[in-house]
């Protein structure tokens, strides 16, 4: 097994720089002509369609009209599905069946049935990762119409960035549950404890040196969680804002890869050494869901993720850390941000029969009302974060907030290349790559950071593979080699 290189020492966090002229590419939530050709063979090409079981309120009968619901297995989604009783009450005639499935899976099935044009389902759970990408092949349901008719929807609530990411020319066609940049959350009574102090803006240097000294396995401590799972929409997401913040990033302007590059080494080098050095007990097998676990149960110090985190890190019911914790701004190395931007939202599939019906049950779960209903029901920490700026302005979820919001906000308000990279690239994203071969590609790739973070290959090899896989896809673009 090869040993990772040490990773390059860090300057101290730099004061936000002047962000660099807009790429001259396309306003947000576009994409450009040359690349819309490609994404219909990209994502139909290998997919076949699968057969679900669903769960829900029963099935439809009568003059009842029931639609079909895929959405990702996470808490808040969880919470959606223990509410639907109050839609149900004021939508009698429209009857609610879920398809609900860990993450990896969801993504997976909901692509093969949306691509091959299955008709499954009547709304599906999708991102501003396949929103730009299904949107213009005819896909997906222009939900403007709707919007405009729906009675205090409020559409300019949205937080700006997450709204633009999910706009194409100048049409939502799916509206976030909930968003999320990145940031860190950390144990305010550790470090207080070990008298460390954590910066506002930390770098990655900051981070080992804390790791290092709160490492402590024999006491069931982990300096750091972070996640190791293979997935373009696991370990990829905060290992690749690691390569953006290092100076690396997937393709340079003339679509060449660029995986092999002494930044990308650099970057997966210092995240693989972390995480082997000062990470939690089965780092390479650890998705968000474990991660979360790790850290609200008090066995991690630090948890580098998503901003969503806060949902499960702050509720009294499951997690052992509230009032212990405090979060700052995502680890940085070249650049004045590294967070990522990402929301999970709902759409109709152009194939559904029952869109009105499909809207109605959007409408009831992301409208401002549903927020409130949340926090009376199930407790103001369980309120979906990062979709509305008015969440943010709520009374209860103010205060409880009070230690979050602002890093939250910041993180998601500075998502974009211009903050979090230090130079152009062709493509759309940040923790990925908006082009539709990434499901493979990020997969692939995946795979091999995990392998080097369990020991069973070295980060060169690691590397070496996965700039192979970036290539194949390189020629796609017009790169000769």
């Amino acid at each position: 097994m090869g040993r990772p290189r040490p990773p390059r020492t860090s300057r101290p966090p730099q004061p936000p720089r002047t962000p660099r002229s807009p790429r001259a590419s396309r306003p947000p939530g576009t994409i450009s002509p040359s690349r819309r050709s490609v994404l219909g063979a990209g994502l139909t090409a290998g997919l076949a369609s699968a057969g679900l079981a669903a769960c829900g309120s029963g099935s439809g009968s009568g003059d009842r009209e029931s639609i079909v619901v895929a959405i990702v297995s996470n808490p808040q989604m969880q919470d959606a599905i223990s509410l639907i009783d109050h839609f149900t009450e004021q939508h009698p005639d429209i009857d609610v069946r879920f398809v609900s499935l860990p993450e990896n899976e969801a993504r997976a099935k909901i692509t093969a049935s949306v691509a091959s044009g299955g008709g499954e389902f009547d709304v599906v759970m999708i991102s501003n990762y396949e929103t730009p990408l299904w949107a213009p092949n005819g896909w997906l349901t222009d939900l403007e119409p709707y919007i405009a008719k729906t009675d205090g929807y409020q559409p300019d609530d949205f937080v700006p960035t997450i709204k633009d990411a999910l706009t194409v020319d100048g049409s939502m066609y799916s509206v976030p549950f909930y968003g999320e940049s990145a940031f860190l959350v950390y144990r305010e009574d550790l470090f207080e404890e070990a008298g460390l102090e954590m910066p506002t803006h930390p770098s990655w240097d900051d981070l080992r040196s804390f790791a290092s000294t709160l490492h402590d396995p024999e006491g069931g401590m982990s300096g750091i969680a972070l996640r190791g799972l293979a997935g373009w929409g696991e370990n990829l997401a905060p290992m690749s804002t690691v390569i953006n913040t290092f100076g690396g990033c997937w393709f340079d302007m003339e679509w060449a890869p660029s995986l092999d590059s002494p930044e990308v080494h650099d970057a997966v080098s210092m995240y693989v050494d972390t995480l082997r050095s000062y990470g939690q007990p089965g780092a390479a097998t650890s998705g968000f869901g474990e991660c979360l676990t790790q850290f609200s149960q008090g066995n991690a110090a630090m948890w580098f993720d998503a901003s969503s985190m806060v949902s499960g890190v702050e509720n009294p019911s499951s997690s052992t850390v509230v009032g212990k914790t405090s979060y700052a701004l995502g680890p940085t190395l070249e650049t004045p941000y590294a967070g990522w931007l990402y929301a999970w939202s709902l759409a109709i599939p152009e194939t559904s029969q029952k869109k009105d019906a499909a809207w109605e049950f959007i409408a009831w779960m992301t409208h401002p009302d549903y927020f409130q209903l949340v926090g009376e029901e199930l407790g103001w920490e369980a309120l979906p974060p990062g979709s509305r700026l008015s969440t943010y302005e709520i009374p209860e979820y103010a205060e409880l907030s009070e230690n979050y919001a602002e890093p939250t906000l910041d993180s998601m308000e500075n998502a974009t290349q211009e903050n979090s990279m230090t130079q152009e690239v062709p493509y759309d994203g940040l923790q990925n790559v908006v082009i539709p071969e990434f499901q493979d590609l990020g997969t692939r790739v995946g795979q091999q950071f995990s392998a080097a973070i369990a020991g069973q290959k070295s980060v060169d090899e690691a590397l070496e593979q996965s700039q192979g896989f970036a290539e194949s896809v390189a020629r796609t673009y017009g790169w000769e080699g």
